[in-house]
């Protein structure tokens, strides 16, 4: 980039900053998280003459490259938040969350396809593509609303972490089919299992001794740990992304590993946890924010309603209807479910990273591409918004602590 676009691009950070600041305040009157400004100014921009020069070479890479790190620092901050021993009392539930929530998608997804003609093969994949959970999107609305440390923020953490390992699955999946049938064929499963053991040792590794020695290598103090968090978090980030297990893994790992050293440091611990959390929410999370914003067509909805609007559905109603089968197991109430269930509805990456490599490859044409870009820009639009409205319906009766057991027949309490 010459030094003329650094300063057009410099100049642009500065309109939307101020267009989320002036945005952000009206939504706090109501309530609503302010960090969703970003994500509203995105969606306008998108349509106008600067939307189209950010979403281009050159200034799309800085932008894309800012709202990755964006995705990190939301995500490592939310790995701060989660303790271990407190989820260990809902894994099991957690796992049949996850098998549910992304059984039921997977299953609409093809019968819509199916329905409208198209074959099994490219109906499986597009099946594929229902499952998934952006829990970069909803994390940072929890934390807003104090969920994480609840049974609901628990339930969508949770499960959207191991929707991640499906992830993984689903672009390797593709990646291997298009292989085969442009006759590029990939290794990839093996590569990706491979990655995946060795960042399960490192994690341990890591755990036990690596942070460990690390932390008492300098003197107790904040930007110390700065520094190391940036090591853990930037290390692991990048090795899963390189891998290709998605950095989102990486971060949320990097900042489970990272909270007993903060925790040990107490005083030190809290002032970085805020430092953390600024830069998350005032700067990178922004950028974040606004790129899934500008990346989000919603006019592609218009043109192609019925196909986008019968995907949508069939991720929707299916993520809803399998967090649903929780109720009569005991394992949720009814508004846990209804708030669970819109949670894990968010979605954006996964799908259009498929669409992409799809249509790229000439394995589906633009009717098909365009729907499924506008299923999930409506995703990103509809479902943040319903979430803020059930929490603020809700809140009191969704912040439950994890330790806390429900009732015996709680779970049908409405």
């Amino acid at each position: 980039m010459t030094e003329h676009q650094i300063g057009e691009l410099l100049l642009e950070f500065a309109l939307l900053f101020a267009l989320t600041y002036l945005l952000a305040g009206l939504l706090e009157r109501v309530h609503i998280p302010g960090i969703l400004g970003a994500l509203f100014v995105g969606m306008v921009i998108h349509y106008l003459p600067l939307g189209g020069r950010l979403l281009s070479p050159p200034l799309s890479v800085p932008i894309s490259f800012l709202a990755e790190l964006g995705v990190l620092f939301l995500l490592f901050f939310i790995g701060l938040q989660i303790d271990l021993e407190e989820m260990k009392e809902l894994r099991g539930d957690i796992v049949w969350l996850t098998v549910l929530n992304t059984a039921f998608p997977f299953v609409f997804g093809i019968i819509v396809m199916l329905m409208l003609g198209y074959g099994w093969i490219l109906a499986l994949v597009i099946g594929l593509t229902r499952m998934p959970t952006a829990e970069a999107v909803i994390v940072p609305i929890l934390d807003e609303f104090k969920l994480i440390r609840t049974r609901v923020g628990s339930f969508i953490i949770g499960a959207g972490v191991l929707d991640d390992v499906v992830e993984v699955i689903v672009i390797s999946v593709v990646s291997i089919w298009i292989g085969k049938k442009t006759g590029q064929m990939t290794a990839g499963i093996t590569g990706v299992v491979a990655a995946l053991v060795i960042f399960v040792l490192l994690s341990w590794i890591s755990y036990r001794w690596i942070i460990p020695v690390l932390a008492r290598w300098l003197p107790s103090r904040p930007r110390n740990l700065v520094l190391l968090s940036m090591v853990v978090m930037l290390g692991l980030g990048g090795f899963s992304e390189f891998g290709n297990l998605g950095m989102v893994v990486g971060a949320i790992v990097a900042g489970t590993l990272m909270r007993p050293t903060f925790n040990r440091m107490k005083g030190v611990g809290e002032q970085v946890t805020q430092a953390v959390r600024s830069m998350s929410y005032g700067f990178l999370g922004v950028i974040f924010f606004f790129w899934v914003g500008l990346n989000a067509d919603i006019g592609g909805m218009v043109k192609e309603p019925v196909l986008a609007i019968l995907l949508f559905l069939a991720a929707f109603l299916g993520k809803l209807i399998g967090v649903f089968f929780m109720v009569p197991m005991g394992k949720i109430t009814i508004r846990e479910a209804w708030t669970i269930g819109i949670g894990l509805n968010a979605r954006l990456t996964t799908e259009i990273i498929v669409a992409q490599l799809l249509f790229t490859a000439g394995i589906i044409d633009i009717h098909l591409f365009t729907a499924l870009v506008s299923a999930s820009a409506f995703s990103t639009l509809a479902v943040p918004l319903t979430f803020v409205l059930l929490v603020r319906l809700w809140g009191k009766q969704l912040r439950i602590p994890i330790e806390e057991s429900q009732p015996e027949g709680g779970s049908n309490v409405a």
